[in-house]
């Protein structure tokens, strides 16, 4: 790597001293001679340098573009992401075009009309026509390209469909913390910073009974239902975070204090992807795009999508978090523990509530 730095420094310095020659060689001309008549030394050597550097940035435009296409996305496996991804080639296309035309005009006028001694420039001084051609066009396709970026983002962060499963992903120093709304009533409960411990890490508050039933994904995998709208409801506990899918096409930051959201349908399994890329090892994964500390690079985790039946069975096995933890019972208001008794492990034999100090003494029992 030092030696290239060193190569490529060498080179600017030698084209520095070409530049500095040619400027002296100018600077003693026009000192030397009070003709008027312009010198074309060297004029039609750049005029076909133009034309080179044309052809060859094309094809290396042309090249790069082919060579890098293998490590291009494969086709969204969410609805909204084809969209996305439609979008970006639409605006790619409207963009490329004049990129071409206007570039392909200018390397090209550079070198037809070099200095040739008795031509003479012809200009308009001004062309209102033309200034309102180039004026107005352009202002409509932005106006194009805006509109329909901003309706596809406002549908993405809108309000999410009411049958839409719900899932919390939390960013912390370094990795994701998911909490589900468990499979009563698909209804997360509340939660509050003041309630964090090591244990209650996204501080879950137990004095709302849309709590009982939630409960904590496994830190290696996070489930996610096919063909069913899916409500991410992204937080930060301490640095920005941002959560991307990228074969999803869901992108969103993770900022402390300020809750976000991003509602998207997945339409492909993690088996269906495996078999169209035939990669039997391929897995989905959820990565954070933030720079948020040393141990930013641990900041992934794969993602399962999977048939409903299978989801729904693999949600019924995962102990909710008062089965976890059922000491939290104390957490409960009095008038709701008797709702939130039956979240307990199997085989507890008490939960004697003490009203005078609110603390429970819990018996022997045994965790699923």
């Amino acid at each position: 790597m030092y030696y290239i730095i060193a190569l490529v420094a060498l080179v600017f310095i030698v084209l520095t001293g070409i530049v500095i020659s040619r400027l002296q060689n100018v600077l003693k001309s026009v000192k030397s001679d009070d003709s008027t008549e312009v010198k074309h030394t060297g004029n039609r050597f750049n005029g076909a340098m133009f034309l080179f550097v044309l052809v060859l940035g094309g094809i290396a435009i042309f090249w790069s573009y082919m060579d890098a296409r293998g490590d291009f996305l494969p086709t969204a496996s969410s609805i909204h992401g084809r969209r996305t991804d439609d979008l970006f080639w639409f605006s790619m296309g409207i963009l490329t075009i004049p990129f071409i035309f206007v570039n392909v005009l200018i390397f090209y006028f550079s070198w037809k009309y070099q200095y040739k001694k008795g031509n003479t420039a012809a200009f308009y001084p001004d062309n209102h026509r033309l200034e309102l051609i180039w004026t107005i066009v352009p202002a409509i396709v932005m106006a194009l390209l805006v509109f329909t970026g901003w309706k596809a983002w406002s549908d993405i962060t809108g309000e999410a469909p009411q049958d839409a499963e719900v899932i919390e992903i939390t960013g912390k120093q370094f990795n994701w913390i998911t909490r589900y709304s468990g499979v009563n009533d698909n209804t997360l409960g509340n939660y509050d910073y003041r309630l964090i411990d090591a244990q209650n890490e996204v501080g879950i508050d137990l004095s709302d009974e849309n709590s009982f039933d939630d409960f904590m994904g496994p830190a290696s995998a996070i489930h996610i239902p096919v063909n069913t709208p899916v409500l991410l409801k992204i937080r930060a506990r301490d640095v920005l975070h941002s959560v991307f899918i990228p074969h999803m096409r869901v992108k969103m930051d993770a900022v402390p204090g300020m809750p976000t959201k991003f509602w998207f349908v997945a339409d492909k399994t993690t088996a269906d992807m495996r078999a169209e890329l035939n990669d039997p090892d391929f897995n989905y994964e959820l990565a954070c795009t933030e720079i948020c500390g040393m141990g930013h690079f641990s900041m992934g985790t794969k993602i399962v999508v999977e048939d409903e039946a299978s989801y729904r069975k693999w949600c019924a096995e995962q102990p909710t978090f008062l089965n976890t933890y059922p000491e939290y019972l104390a957490k409960v208001p009095d008038n709701l523990k008797a709702k939130a008794m039956k979240y307990l492990p199997e085989g507890s034999v008490t939960a004697v509530a003490d009203s005078t100090s609110g603390t429970v003494g819990m018996g022997s029992s045994s965790l699923r």
